[in-house]
């Protein structure tokens, strides 16, 4: 275990005027507090701490961060408490603890709701100070060496969650090498056999080619010599996990990858860096496609380099990585190294750059998608796809460099550009040439926006983009378009009501209301009528105090807050708002409308594929037609996408002591042999099941594909069919059909 002269020598070595009083009262704090506490490796508790520690010195981080580093865990784990701290240590010091003690106690792979909770709290708690990042990653880090200790069924979980969340979270933050290091020992842990195998192969070939990139290291050192270049240039290696991952995506074998060794050129200056380029493109022939230059246009988390592939020596291709220092610092430790450079932005460096990082403004437009009003899990899907996505660089016509996730297309363009740009896009032009919204863009695009102000983006547009920005923003205009619909809705109803009692409808005088009704504006009273929130006798009472409702009230089982339960002739319920009721019609008759905000007398069809109780649902107004009720999951209802006036909300509400049956389509593949058909019937019959209808179209010799309209009770009993099939020897697959 590292002793406290120990850890002072180390940071005196980067920092000579270090706060040795800091660090040697943190330390002994630390070891007295945690006193004979253990790890599950056997070892003193504290040595836990003092490694986390050591891996901040690693990156030349101050006094006052390697101090939180040790008292990182005495809050949680030891009498400590955070007064103490302040105390001891100072208030700024004494947050950071106490912070990193409620980072601890996050599960970041449990339930999705509750993960994506925490997974905002982490994020928050970054955006406040870099340092609880530094320390909660170093953190990760020592516990991932030492995994081999925990117990066997939490190294998966903990692996998983550190693949998921805490690589991807260093790589966008730059810091590279941790990103690689806890991705190589996660991928230790998740997928054993194929880490066994992939690295074996990586040391075979390491070993059958040390000595050629031996010679490509001295050829390449010899050539920038001959030219004045001072360059320090070094062989690497692909790590398992980073090889594994592109066999998997590109469907490649081992032997298909060309890249697995690459060389890193390091010079003084961002002109030896041009300068190097131009001798090595010159000796040798440069590949097409493979050169990228990230010093000109720096990827988002900071990241710069010149990346080149040439036939080099022994005309083996060869990849290189051109940089200053600095920028190797940057790949390396990420933000952890601006507190490297930030004390050297003087006159003699005036470039440096700041603390206020692109990598950091990154994290702060996460942060700001946190106040759209997005569900949890819609958040965490947003935050983990942009987490892992790497960037395409494209341009608006004034020259504007708009970064984008791989796969973006020109809506999400749009809105990276302003969200108002991307609600009111109709159209782009990519290069000068019209072309789809839902074209990729790549490197270099340059992209215009055609507009239109009376544009409002359709909720398909959310399958097509993959920026959290562009989703986040056409869901909430969605939402927008839906609060429309339900305010005209609440409107008709209110008119309804107001005429029946003899009352003049008036927005003048519903707004005197609006202190009875606990709400702010007239349209949150709309909506919440035209949802089925709000009765609408409670919006009568709210503006005519005298008015008394002389309609006969249902029974309290067919009345729940403001609802009222109607039935059809098929024996189904709905539920509607208290206020829709059609004239004449009494809620639950025969001839009741099954929908809310419309006359009972529509009439309602299935979609083809059926609907069941546990789906759901939803209303399509067909002209002339009544309403068709789908599934909500039913592919038919892309066609109406660009409809929302059609669309009506509606749910079941089933008696639960009848027993009505409702359709569904199944899709059956089976065997073609003697008795398959009557099996099928028989597991059916079994599971007292209706066959309404079969249709069967032969796909292939041995194979049936049989289409069958059942009757059933509800979701459940449905999911029971489909299982009893796929047991059934003669078939092979079973599978509902969503239209």
């Amino acid at each position: 275990m590292m002793r406290q002269y120990e850890l002072v020598e180390r940071v005196q070595r980067y920092k000579p005027d270090v706060n040795e009083a800091l660090l040697n009262k943190a330390y002994v704090y630390a070891m007295q507090k945690h006193g004979h506490q253990k790890r599950a490796s056997g070892d003193p508790y504290f040595s836990h701490p003092l490694e986390v520690a050591a891996i901040l010195t690693d990156m030349h981080l101050d006094e006052a961060t390697i101090a939180i580093a040790l008292l990182h865990d005495t809050i949680e784990d030891t009498s400590a408490t955070r007064q103490e701290i302040d105390t001891l240590f100072g208030p700024d010091i004494g947050r950071l603890v106490e912070g990193l003690t409620k980072l601890k106690k996050l599960d970041l792979v449990s339930k999705k709701a509750v993960q994506a909770e925490n997974l905002r709290k982490l994020l928050l708690a970054i955006s406040d100070d870099v340092r609880v990042l530094l320390v909660k990653l170093a953190d990760r880090l020592h516990n991932m060496r030492t995994l081999h200790h925990v117990p066997e069924d939490k190294r998966l979980r903990i692996s998983e969650e550190t693949m998921d969340i805490y690589a991807p979270l260093a790589g966008r933050m730059g810091m590279q090498d941790m990103r690689e290091e806890l991705e190589q020992l996660a991928f230790r842990y998740i997928n054993p056999e194929a880490f066994n195998a992939v690295t074996n192969r990586l040391a075979e070939l390491m070993e059958k080619n040390r000595a050629t990139l031996k010679q490509i290291e001295t050829d390449l050192s010899s050539l920038f010599e001959k030219h004045g270049i001072k360059a320090n240039v070094k062989s690497r290696q692909k790590k398992a996990w980073s090889v594994f991952r592109k066999m998997e995506s590109k469907g490649l074998s081992f032997e298909q990858l060309s890249d697995i060794f690459g060389f890193r050129v390091v010079v003084d200056t961002v002109a030896d860096c041009y300068n190097a380029l131009g001798i090595i493109h010159t000796t040798w022939s440069m590949v097409p496609g493979r050169f990228k230059d990230y010093i000109s246009t720096p990827k988002q988390n900071d990241y710069r380099s010149i990346h080149t592939t040439i036939v080099g020596p022994s005309r083996q291709r060869v990849e290189l990585q051109i940089r200053t220092r600095e920028m190797n610092d940057i790949a390396e430790y990420g933000v952890a190294a601006h507190s490297i450079y930030k004390d050297r932005g003087s006159a003699q460096n005036p470039h440096v750059i700041s603390t206020e990082t692109n990598a950091y403004a990154w994290l702060r437009q996460t942060i700001e998608a946190l106040a759209e009003g997005d569900n949890p899990e819609e958040f965490l899907e947003h935050t983990k796809l942009e987490l892992f996505q790497d960037q395409v660089f494209c341009f608006t016509p004034k020259g504007r460099l708009i970064a984008l996730p791989r796969g973006a297309t020109p809506i999400d363009f749009a809105y990276a550009v302003h969200t108002n740009i991307g609600d009111s896009c109709v159209g782009a032009k990519v290069n000068g040439r019209i072309m789809p919204l839902m074209t990729e863009l790549h490197n270099g695009d340059e992209v215009e926006i055609i507009r239109s102000k009376a544009q409002t983006p359709p909720a398909a547009w959310e399958s097509i983009v993959v920026t959290g920005k562009a989703r986040a923003a056409i869901r909430r205009a969605t939402r927008i378009a839906v609060r429309k619909q339900y305010s005209g809705l609440g409107m008709q109803i209110l008119e309804r009501a107001f005429e029946r009692a003899g009352k003049v409808y008036s927005r003048d005088e519903l707004k005197k209301g609006l202190p009875r009704l606990a709400r702010k504006e007239l349209d949150d009273v709309l909506a919440a009528v035209g949802r089925g929130e709000l009765p609408s006798s409670d919006v009568m009472k709210a503006v005519y105090p005298e008015y008394q409702d002389a309609k006969p009230k249902p029974s309290a089982s067919e009345r729940e807050e403001g609802w009222v339960n109607f039935r059809n002739t098929s024996g189904m319920i709905f539920k509607m708002p208290e206020g829709a009721e059609g004239a004449g019609l009494e809620p639950g008759g025969p001839n009741a409308l099954p929908i809310r905000g419309a006359s009972p007398d529509m009439p309602v069809h299935f979609s083809p594929e059926g609907a069941v109780p546990g789906d759901r649902i939803v209303g399509i107004l067909q002209p002339g037609a009544g309403m068709t009720i789908y599934p909500i999951q039913s592919s038919a209802l892309m066609a109406y996408d660009d409809q929302p006036e059609r669309w009506i909300d509606v749910r079941w509400d089933i008696d639960e002591s009848r027993r009505d049956r409702f359709p569904a389509r199944i899709s059956i593949s089976a065997i073609n042999a003697p008795g398959s058909l009557a099996e099928i019937a028989q597991v059916i019959a079994e599971n007292e099941t209706n066959i309404h209808n079969l249709s069967m179209v032969r796909t292939a010799p041995d194979f049936t594909q049989m289409i069958v309209d059942l009757e059933v009770w509800n979701l459940k009993h449905l999911n029971r069919i489909l299982s009893k099939l796929k047991e059934s020897k003669c078939v092979s697959d079973a599978q509902r059909v969503n239209g």
